[in-house]
């Protein structure tokens, strides 16, 4: 994928998919289906925010392991008047819970996250308040100008006819076979008779459509009022889990301010807390906004080096104070500045690998997915949305088709830190929804499922952009790396010469297939959109454009008012 020149600083990524352009409108998600259901919309007159949700309720059939409507998430909005705002909908701890509810199994990574039996992360007590379902029609009802069941049709039509599975989707089904096989209803859909589904098979989802037809015909209050949300609180009472129907009817989401920083003269917007993407995207960048970048070269041990540095300050910062801002008060200011950059830049030895602790007074899962959108109207949004690990908590609700998410597996299960479960709180999230603009106008928009790893992927796709040229396609594919503070992951796309000099600067070097998830974006450039979407996901840009016919124009011409020419 990756070739350098003799000097080394010189590159030139080998894509494997092509970018979409258009003037009218631009749409890029994870899978085909969920693409053109929100170009459908937008074609039939609907905006960047009534595509997003439509994307969104198709991705909850066509992912069905990655996303749904009992899941969590985070939108970033530049409207066209300027409105910039998050929309948190991220999941919450039931009122049920306590911080010692769940008993660890270790007090040292890699275990340090997991709990007897697995309770926090299969099952039923691993269900937290769901919170995408409200978040997303609040999303259509303040910003998009469609119906909720215009947005929905799509979703309807592909649960009820059904869809051929992809082989993204069939290995996910094989990898989690086991657990899946633990629950009849969840099982009936994708291991029928015992078998996981397999590449090109119809995936029909009935119950789950007519779910949502319940939905178009009552709102999300079914769900958060109403009988719907009954139902699966009562459910998950008599299986020994801790939600229950008044959780659903206390869940509100978050409107809040995105946090704000700039990397080189480009303006960058992004979400703030609970969400840890936005920050330590913004702290990383301004490290980087001191070292020419662009002179060091994409994909040197120097450039890799730095980078790798920037993204443990992080990652210590990060575990010490960026959680919920109800229980935790996060320094978002301090970690944000150009100043702390400064402090923390001057720790980093450009010859040797180092550690850090925090300066400033985590355990998620890949399996998201995100969706980015723009209008011609100036409408931009950029949204990742979950069930947290692959088929959420590995059930479904008998007779409605939810799968329901396993965000308990996000809390700390150790009493007394900062990402520690308690009652009412919202979990931490990865999610680096980020929109970047230039004199106040959109430059480009991107984001990726990945958890933890997110922000290094954002990171790296940033610099990509501004310090390496690349074009968004290049930008997107280009190979990443990722570390905590320990183990170096480095995708298999660099050359074993980089992988050399990382591990002689003291690196503990793991070369891997992939790091992170797809990333989905889009690039303006005066009146044209280009979406571009990654190898590493079932992505698909589509973009609009064409137009109106000229005013005046009539399929039958009228001979009367025929122009008479002369030779």
């Amino acid at each position: 994928m990756l070739s350098l020149s003799k000097s080394g600083r010189q590159q030139r990524i080998r894509c494997e998919k092509g970018p979409a352009t258009g003037s009218r409108g631009m749409v890029v998600t994870n899978h085909p289906l969920a693409s053109a259901a929100a170009v459908e919309v937008m074609a039939g007159g609907g905006n960047a925010a009534d595509a997003t949700v439509a994307a969104l309720f198709a991705l909850t059939v066509v992912e069905p392991m990655m996303v749904g409507i009992f899941g969590g998430g985070c939108t970033v909005i530049h409207a066209a008047d300027g409105t910039e705002v998050a929309i948190d909908g991220l999941c919450t701890a039931p009122a049920a819970c306590r911080p010692d509810v769940f008993t660890p199994v270790s007090d040292t990574w890699p275990d340090y996250m997991e709990t007897v039996g697995r309770e926090n992360r299969v099952g039923i007590r691993a269900i937290a308040v769901p919170g995408n379902l409200r978040a997303w029609c609040e999303l259509l009802a303040r910003f998009g100008r469609c119906r909720l069941g215009d947005v929905m049709e799509a979703a309807i039509r592909i649960a009820e006819r059904g869809f051929a599975i992809s082989r993204y989707l069939e290995n996910c089904i094989a990898e989690q076979a086991a657990d899946l096989a633990r629950d009849p209803a969840i099982a009936a859909v994708f291991l029928p008779g015992g078998r996981p589904l397999a590449t090109g098979e119809l995936l029909v989802q009935a119950e789950y459509a007519q779910t949502l037809r319940r939905i178009v015909r009552e709102g999300p209050d079914l769900l958060y009022q109403g009988n719907l949300g009954r139902d699966i609180a009562d459910h998950i009472q008599r299986a020994g889990g801790f939600l229950d129907h008044r959780d659903l009817a206390r869940y509100a989401t978050e409107w809040r301010v995105p946090v704000r920083g700039s990397y080189r003269g480009i303006d960058l917007v992004g979400p703030p807390p609970p969400c840890s993407g936005g920050v330590h995207v913004i702290q990383m960048l301004n490290i980087m906004e001191k070292f020419d970048v662009a002179a060091l070269g994409f994909g040197t041990p120097e450039t890799l080096h730095l980078a790798l540095e920037a993204l443990k300050i992080a990652a210590s910062d990060r575990r010490a104070a960026t959680a919920d801002p109800a229980f935790v008060d996060v320094p978002v200011e301090r970690l944000i500045s150009k100043q702390y950059a400064d402090l923390r830049r001057s720790e980093i030895d450009p010859a040797r690998a180092g550690s850090f602790q925090s300066r400033v007074l985590l355990n998620e899962s890949d399996n998201t997915t995100h969706v980015t959108v723009a209008d011609a109207d100036g409408n931009v949004v950029t949204a990742t949305q979950t069930i947290n690990s692959l088929f959420g908590a590995r059930v479904m609700i008998p007779g409605t088709g939810i799968i329901p998410n396993n965000y308990m597996y996000l809390f700390d299960p150790h009493p007394g830190n900062a990402l520690s479960l308690q009652p009412g709180k919202r979990i931490t999230s990865g999610i680096s929804a980020f929109i970047a603009l230039q004199d106040g106008r959109p430059k480009f928009a991107l984001g990726l499922p990945g958890a933890h790893r997110i922000p290094a992927c954002v990171f790296q796709a940033i610099m990509n952009l501004v310090d390496h040229g690349m074009s968004l396609q290049e930008a997107v594919e280009a190979p990443r790396v990722f570390t905590q503070g320990q183990i170096v992951e480095v995708e298999d796309g660099f050359s074993p010469d980089v992988v050399r000099a990382l591990s002689a600067l003291g690196h503990e070097v793991s070369v891997v297939g992939h790091v992170g998830g797809g990333m989905t974006a889009v690039a303006f450039a005066d009146s044209r959109m280009e979406g571009a979407a990654c190898w590493r996901a079932d992505g698909v840009p589509m973009g609009i454009g064409g137009g109106p016919a000229r005013a005046g124009v009539s399929f039958w011409p009228d001979p009367t008012r025929s122009a008479t020419f002369r030779t």
